[in-house]
This record gives C-alpha cells, structure tokens and sequence, in this order.
C-alpha cells in the first residue's frame, strides 16, 4: 500500500460518499457506549467504550478514531499522545474498526 492509499475505508479519507464517515463511526460508538446492547454476541465492545467513555470523555475517544482511522497511527501511539491506557487505545481502535466495517458493509458500494 502507498503512502497515498487509505489504511480504511472511512469517506474522511477516501471521499467516497458511500463510505462511512469519522462522525458516523464516533457516533455509533459513544450511542453504544451509552446504551450497550443486552443480549447481542458483541456486547463485549459496548460495556468496554461505556467503560473507556466514562473514564476519558467522548472528546478523547473521538480523537482517538480520529487518529487511528484517517491519521493512520497506532492504537497505542495513539492512546499514548493523549495520556491514555495503551490498551484502551487498542479497545477503540479495535472497536471504531469494527464499527466502520459494520456500517460500510450496510452500503451497496463496498468496493475497496
């Protein structure tokens, strides 16, 4: 991949309308975080941002999808510019991941 490639699909870097955006993705997240799932086999995700929400602010998650999905750094490097965890720099990089697959993958243009 060059330099020049999006790492993710999210339209903050490809421009494609059909691709999810940073305040798609942010906003999924922190309504799940705020209202976790009962009963869904991804719960796990929803109590771990309620967890990480709680202890940082939605302003510091956000930064974090920010940086992890269209600055292309790490979960950890990212975690550490803002004096967090680095594991819960990896909960929601990891998290913002599959957020951002969910949502392209309910788009008809999945295309790469």
């Amino acid at each position: 991949m060059s330099d020049t490639d999006a790492r993710y699909n999210v339209r903050d870097c490809t421009q494609n309308p059909d691709h999810a955006s940073i305040n798609e993705v942010c906003e999924r997240l922190v309504s799940r975080a705020k209202n976790p799932r009962s009963n869904h086999q991804n719960v796990h995700f929803d109590v771990a941002m309620a967890t990480v929400v709680d202890r940082y602010g939605e302003a510091a998650v956000r930064e974090i999808v920010q940086l992890v999905l269209v600055g292309d750094v790490s979960f950890r490097t990212a975690a550490a510019d803002l004096d967090m965890r680095s594991v819960d720099g990896v909960r929601i990089g990891t998290t913002a991941q599959w957020i951002l697959g969910e949502l392209n993958s309910t788009t008809t243009d999945n295309s790469e």
